[in-house]
């Protein structure tokens, strides 16, 4: 097992010689019928989140670049959040969203790789009803396409749908795929043997990755300590190992349990004791290999 104890701020080695980029982050100008996810509980993260208001965080932890990922599942999203990335520099990438499973999803795809920042595309298939639905022929035609156009695809899911990500990425050898969240295990309640299991067999597709992002909010918001956190990192870097995962922050998401300082942190000391080079993947090279940044 991958485990290391956390050590301080001033232990991760070589951290200044190291570029890290945020391979998962958000904007959006809140609204409260769209945005209806962000119930009461959120109420912290009920506002608007754009780019002056991640900046000034990325240079006091020294994350020179980010990946946005898209919240809403719409183009008017993707129009959104490429404004942003050409309004600020330190944005590197953009995972949009497109209907996969339309007819005319080709159409898409072609207008959209005319965006250099557009890197790839998400869906939100935990919260669909058919737990199955990336194994619809309509989806996984839409997924057949996006190598052709270099795109990748975010997997965003509940532990429940890893088994049938793992038949999707079989399918799609060639297709870069990544995991969000780490398949957000049910930290909380302390459920973790049936997912290690199912995120140890995925990860021996060796075209997919790992986002260790969005733990936190899978913890108690309020009461989680580290070691809650500790058995599930280490499982993702055991079964993924340290080419194929990748720093993310969920920010501002992840405001209704830590702060971006705390988490960054957090990770930062649990690396500590890997070499340069492994630190230097996780927290950049990966998610710059990983999305042609």
């Amino acid at each position: 097992m991958y485990y290391h104890p956390l050590g301080t701020e001033e232990s991760f080695g070589g951290y200044g010689d190291i570029e890290v980029i945020d391979s998962h982050q958000h904007f959006w100008q809140f609204d409260p019928v769209r945005d209806s996810w962000i119930n009461d509980d959120m109420r912290v993260i009920q506002k608007d989140f754009l780019p002056e208001n991640l900046y000034p965080l990325l240079q006091q932890n020294g994350v020179s670049g980010t990946v946005i990922v898209q919240s809403d599942q719409s183009e008017e999203e993707n129009a959104f959040q490429l404004a942003n990335a050409a309004s600020a520099d330190f944005v590197k990438g953009v995972v949009g969203w497109v209907d996969l499973q339309a007819e005319h999803v080709e159409e898409r795809l072609q207008y959209y790789s005319g965006f250099a920042k557009m890197k790839g595309f998400r869906h939100v298939l935990q919260g669909e009803t058919n737990r199955a639905l990336m194994l619809k022929p309509a989806f996984k035609r839409g997924i057949s396409l996006l190598e052709q156009y270099g795109f990748t695809y975010d997997i965003l899911i509940f532990p429940d749908q890893l088994g049938y990500s793992l038949e999707l990425v079989k399918a799609f050898p060639n297709q870069r795929f990544v995991i969000d969240h780490v398949a957000k295990p049910g930290i909380k309640i302390g459920h973790i043997a049936d997912w290690q299991k199912a995120i140890h067999d995925i990860a021996q597709c060796e075209n997919v990755y790992c986002k260790i992002s969005g733990i936190v909010t899978e913890a108690d918001w309020r009461l989680w300590k580290k070691e809650d956190l500790l058995p599930y990192i280490d499982a993702v870097v055991e079964a993924f190992g340290t080419k194929r995962i990748m720093f993310g922050s969920d920010w501002p998401v992840c405001l209704v349990a830590a702060s971006y300082k705390q988490w960054i942190d957090l990770l930062k000391a649990y690396f500590a004791s890997f070499t340069t080079n492994e630190q230097a993947d996780f927290f950049g090279c990966n998610a710059t290999r990983f999305y042609h940044l």
